[in-house]
């Protein structure tokens, strides 16, 4: 099971999260349609154990954006482009999350008719987890994909200089028992998110994590984040553990995201030492219906007995357990939902700042 969280988190009630997210967004000017779908993709990151995703960053990500001018409260999405089995949205320099779920539901209900559809989006801002809108497809009987550009964070393999943003990749597929297999990865071996919270815990970043302005690796966390440090590619430095493989993988997701949405890629969009741009994030979105291909409850109870093959097998010496991919997040859901969602102290304490400043109750205790 999920650990127990330390004494630097504080538990708090799902449904008064939610609320407290849409009052301060409201309160900046968010529609409150807007403002739940945010809340729900932000206390889904934090019940999934993805904190890096989750409340942490309501203040700076949206509500300091919103009050800056920089990001729009009252975005007019529009449809660009539409055809039968695809949908080009321009989110109008809006929040990511409304855009994002708007485009995967256009795409589900195409896949009903046509069996598979096709979405991207641009002139956006940052969604939160992939792995939420894939997930959108699980009770249609469909296969989701999701996947994001975001702020450039990451060298290529052999480079020094910053270019690509962690570029998450999300996959959803149903079961009939088991949790859903949910594949929700950066393309960078950590996201961002990850090094702010060890940054925040005053930790050392792991090998093949990070590297410093000098092109060089560094396990420091504030060395990673100044201008010139990045993130290293899913496998790290060099070729030698498959760092090419992730630098492709995150080069792919600027391609079907930026490129082919029109929207920002490659050095169009910011350095992490600028921070989240106007408009700079483009998404892409896929779905496609399992009885395109067979009984999707066959196809559900075979998925069954696929992951378990891989959960039963044998352990290696020390493992308590083998996992598929989402099944951690499934099981945090579950505990985080019957104890409360864990808020880390210096979280709390920026979500108490911001009911101060936005005159919003704080009800969270």
């Amino acid at each position: 099971m999920p650990e127990a969280v330390s004494i630097d988190y504080r538990r708090v009630d799902e449904a008064a999260l939610k609320r407290f997210v849409v009052a301060a967004l409201v309160k900046v000017g968010i529609a409150p349609r807007d403002a739940a779908i945010v809340a729900e993709v932000l206390v889904a990151a934090d019940l999934r154990g993805i904190e890096s995703h989750g409340v942490a960053r309501l203040v700076n990500f949206y509500v300091d954006r919103i009050r800056a001018g920089t990001l729009n409260p009252t975005p007019h999405v529009k449809v660009v482009r539409e055809t039968e089995t695809s949908i080009l949205l321009d989110a109008d320099n809006g929040l990511g999350h409304p855009a994002a779920k708007q485009a995967m539901e256009a795409i589900i209900a195409k896949a009903k008719v046509a069996g598979s559809a096709f979405a991207t989006v641009r002139n956006s801002n940052h969604y939160g987890i992939a792995g939420y809108y894939a997930m959108l497809a699980l009770e249609h009987d469909m296969i989701g994909i999701s996947s994001t550009t975001s702020v450039r964070y990451a060298a290529p393999t052999f480079g020094k200089d910053v270019l690509l943003g962690t570029n998450p990749l999300a996959f959803a597929i149903p079961t009939a028992k088991e949790p859903p297999f949910v594949l929700d990865f950066a393309t960078t071996t950590v996201p961002r998110g990850k090094i702010e919270v060890y940054e925040r815990k005053g930790l050392p970043l792991k090998p093949g994590w990070a590297i410093a302005p000098d092109g060089l690796e560094t396990d420091d966390a504030e060395i990673a984040m100044a201008p010139g440090g990045g993130l290293l590619p899913l496998g790290g430095f060099g070729t030698d553990s498959g760092g090419h493989k992730g630098y492709g993988l995150g080069l792919l997701v600027d391609i079907l995201c930026g490129v082919l949405s029109g929207g920002a890629f490659g050095t169009d969009l910011p350095v992490q030492a600028d921070g989240p741009q106007p408009g700079k994030v483009a998404n892409f979105f896929a779905v496609f219906r399992i009885d395109g291909f067979r009984d999707p409850d066959a196809f559900k109870a075979d998925m069954d007995a696929e992951l378990r093959n891989f959960k039963d097998s044998q352990r290696a010496p020390g493992a308590e357990r083998i996992y598929v991919a989402g099944e951690i997040e499934h099981e945090r859901t579950l505990a985080n939902r019957a104890a409360g969602v864990p808020i880390h102290a210096k979280v709390w304490a920026s979500l108490e700042q911001l009911a101060g400043e936005l005159g919003v109750a704080f009800e969270l205790a």
